[in-house]
């Protein structure tokens, strides 16, 4: 079928492992679909909060809500250098990047994004309006 890809280990992980069982068919067939994940990454950035499971999200105190500060907390809970991106931005949609020049970019910018540090397991969370959450299983 025209469109279609395979999804990325990460991003597989990431469905099951923090988006509400519910959710998870669509957002499979969103993100293996290129005409629909922009869609999806643009919906995602609204409503992120909605999809993702409650119990994974952990709130990051608002004085450490900074690039820097993330990561320290990121390495903290065994995130590598490495991470995969999902996000509303184009150009750092399905790339695979270093952690904290990662976080450099996405911390602030006003676009949805998850960084998948550990696949399933550990990650971070940026909705559109200052939404910032590590995700943990």
């Amino acid at each position: 079928m025209a469109g279609q890809q395979t999804i990325d280990p990460h991003e597989q992980a990431f469905i099951e492992g923090f988006v509400q069982k519910w959710r998870r068919e669509r957002a499979f067939l969103c993100l293996a679909d290129l005409r629909r994940r922009r869609k999806f990454t643009g919906r995602f950035a609204h409503h992120g909060r909605d999809i993702l499971m409650p119990e994974c999200l952990r709130s990051i105190v608002p004085s450490q809500q900074h690039a820097k500060d993330i990561y320290s907390i990121l390495v903290s809970l065994g995130a590598p250098e490495r991470c995969h991106v999902i996000s509303e931005n184009g150009s750092l949609d399905g790339k695979e990047m270093d952690l904290l020049l990662c976080l450099r970019e996405v911390v602030g910018c006003g676009m949805g994004t998850v960084i998948s540090c550990i696949p399933g397991r550990l990650g971070y969370f940026e909705g559109e309006v200052r939404e910032r959450y590590i995700l943990q299983r």
